[in-house]
């Protein structure tokens, strides 16, 4: 018989709608809005994604109430009207269907661009900031209900095919239905499904029936002793659901996270991919016994062999795969295809496209740095007015992006890499816990520039005399160490955390000079590669200790939603933290650590110190040939200044696009 089960790219019905395939582009903060209106810039980052393929979008969440400023940028519905227009415009030209993202912040909102109280069903702080919000009181909660109403009129008669209500993180409808932190005694208490069952009403009646009415709902709240629990909610999924003749709403996705496990939604690569499938899963089987509604499963889903397994098996009807196409907007074209092996890969490390924090960044990506700035920046398109000969000396990220965009815009171009293999320290960083997909995208980077006829020469180390006899150049040869900068005893051991990565990358385990004995990570930095190596030392059973001058370990993890969980991972291995510390003398078998604020000093006893401090750029040869080459010779990534690995795809990129 015939394989009758979906396919990832087949159509499939929400409510009076049909869309043209099961991967959906889900609501995300982009910070690319004007003032808190929808803007052009939204409108070109969607209007890339529809070309691209995918079959529905569900616009960044825009408030339905006044009331609700969670960040600086994000829309108001009620000054969404023309933003909403051009952006279904825009997406239906390539058949594409819009939902509208409508929702609350209630307590998990800020009062900093406001300037006025928070609202929610009771006055539990918001977690990060303490802040306690009114309890609502009836008119409050009429007001904003009457708001969905409002923002669904208005977004439905923009010319969006629907609108998506969010019950799941940050979300006022969310709080009503946990007991968490909804703790009322009147009836918005006594049922706790009310304020979403009245908006669902609200919204339905004023988008009308030609319309989609979708619902974003958290199904799991990771706290158990009061939220929702897994099995809760495909209960809790009918009930909201009411009359299968006349569903509340068209389309389910599920989703989970609370007050308390903020990052949980959308966690990076530490978390195993689609781990919300079994919950998804549960709940469409249980829809599926009353009505026809389909259930979309998010979370963490970038693979597309993936995706279009869980499709094909059910219930689930859709897949919301929001990072991959952040990475890459044609993934969708790319599979209709047959490229699924040129879909750029995301490398779930949310370093770039989590935006919601008090730098406002726009949102991007690290392997795809055109993402949100589609305005700005140059695409990689056409073919270059006179083609030259390239060579770019390092095959890492930089190099290879540079070489990968000459080629595609008709340079001749060759790379020189003075290592046995490519990819730089993309084999380091994908050693590292959690961080695996690195390795795909290094192996993506060098495909592509295989594909377009690169001509790559490893162990080839190139001097002065080769680079002045190129024609163009493009330096993209990293960087190299620093000395810690204290005084060390001559036969101390210290190495660098990229040594010791790279060993880890090569033999699975640290470097021969670290011994068998306790060892220190001194960071300073506070990223990821300082946890890392403490990860990986202590998964090797060596004693670790971590040494920070920061008041938490692994500081600058809270924008990529890591701090907390990566202190728990060190707590967890038996690796000692030392907070507010600074080296100041490294001996033989001992690192002295100092207290910032005036302490004593803390004496390890270590048989090694790994150095997680910032590097310098490798400019040895970039001295050498700046008089010969002077504008023939640019450099891209560490070795212009040590960053990370999305500056130097996008400085790779740029030099590449600048030639010609």
């Amino acid at each position: 018989m015939p394989d009758t089960s979906p396919g990832l790219l087949d159509p499939f019905r929400i409510g009076p709608l049909e869309a043209p395939n099961r991967v959906v582009f889900g609501p995300h903060e982009t910070n690319l809005g004007r003032e808190r209106q929808i803007s052009e810039r939204h409108v070109e980052y969607y209007r890339r994604r529809a070309l691209g393929g995918v079959g529905v979008i569900v616009t960044e969440e825009a408030s339905v109430h006044a009331s609700d400023w969670p960040y600086e940028r994000a829309p108001l519905g009620a000054d969404s009207a023309g933003g909403w227009a051009t952006v279904a415009e825009a997406c239906h030209e390539h058949g594409t269907l819009v939902l509208a993202g409508l929702g609350h912040a209630g307590g998990q909102g800020t009062s900093h661009w406001s300037q006025r109280e928070l609202w929610a069903p009771s006055p539990v702080p918001e977690v990060n900031t303490r802040e306690v919000p009114k309890v609502m009181e009836g008119a409050d909660i009429e007001s904003v209900i009457e708001g969905f109403g409002r923002a669904a009129s208005v977004a439905v008669a923009s010319g969006c095919d629907g609108v998506e209500v969010n019950a799941g993180q940050f979300s006022l409808a969310r709080q009503f239905l946990s007991g968490l932190t909804n703790t009322r005694a009147d009836e918005w208490g006594e049922d706790r499904t009310l304020f979403l069952r009245r908006v669902l009403e609200a919204v339905r009646s004023a988008a009308g029936p030609d319309a989609a009415v979708a619902l974003r709902l958290s199904c799991d709240e990771l706290a158990p002793w009061a939220g929702i629990t897994p099995e809760q909610a495909p209960g809790l999924a009918v009930e909201l659901l009411g009359d299968p003749a006349a569903p509340a709403y068209d389309m389910l996705t599920v989703v989970r996270g609370s007050i308390f496990s903020a990052g949980a939604t959308r966690p990076d690569g530490h978390t195993p991919q689609g781990f919300n499938a079994d919950l998804a899963n549960s709940v469409a089987a249980s829809l599926a016994g009353v009505s026809d509604v389909p259930v979309v499963v998010q979370g963490s889903i970038v693979e597309p062999t993936h995706a279009a397994e869980m499709v094909a098996a059910g219930p689930v009807a859709a897949v919301e795969m929001t990072r991959a196409q952040i990475a890459d907007p044609l993934l969708v074209s790319k599979l209709r295809a047959g490229e699924q092996e040129r879909v750029r890969p995301c490398v779930l490390c949310n370093q770039m496209c989590a935006v919601r924090d008090n730098r406002n960044p726009i949102v991007s990506c690290t392997v795809e740095p055109f993402s949100g700035h589609e305005t700005e920046d140059t695409p990689v398109a056409g073919r270059a007015l006179a083609p030259v000969d390239v060579l770019v000396v390092g095959a890492g990220p930089a190099g290879l992006e540079a070489a990968r965009v000459a080629a595609l815009r008709g340079h001749r171009v060759r790379v020189a890499e003075a290592a046995s293999t490519t990819g730089g320290n993309l084999s380091a960083t994908a050693v590292q816990p959690g961080r695996s997909r690195f390795r795909a995208f290094g192996d993506w980077l060098l495909a592509e520039c295989e594909r377009q006829g690169v001509e790559i020469d490893t162990d080839h180390h190139v001097g002065m005399a080769e680079a002045v006899e190129a024609g163009q150049v493009i330096l993209a040869v990293g960087s190299r160490d620093r000395d810690p900068g204290v005084p060390m005893d001559t036969d101390a051991v210290v190495v660098s955390a990229a040594e010791l990565l790279g060993a880890f990358a090569g033999t699975g385990g640290p470097p021969s000079a670290v011994g068998d004995g306790a060892v220190l990570v001194w960071d300073p930095v506070g990223g990821p590669t300082g946890i890392a190596a403490a990860e990986l030392l202590a998964s090797a059973g060596r004693e670790v200790h971590v040494a920070t001058p920061d008041y938490i370990v692994g500081n600058e993890l809270a924008r990529a939603g890591d701090l907390g969980p990566a202190n728990a991972r060190l707590a967890q291995a038996g690796v000692r933290m030392h907070r507010r510390r600074t080296l100041s003398e490294i001996r033989r078998g001992a690192a002295v650590l100092a207290d910032r604020f005036g302490g004593d000093d803390l004496v390890l006893s270590v048989t090694a110190v790994v150095d997680a401090g910032a590097r310098l750029p490798e400019d040895t040869l970039a001295s050498e040939v700046a008089g010969p080459l002077g504008h023939r010779a640019a450099g891209a990534g560490d070795c212009v200044a040590p960053r990370t690995v999305h500056e130097a795809v996008l400085e790779g990129r740029r030099r590449a696009l600048e030639l010609g």
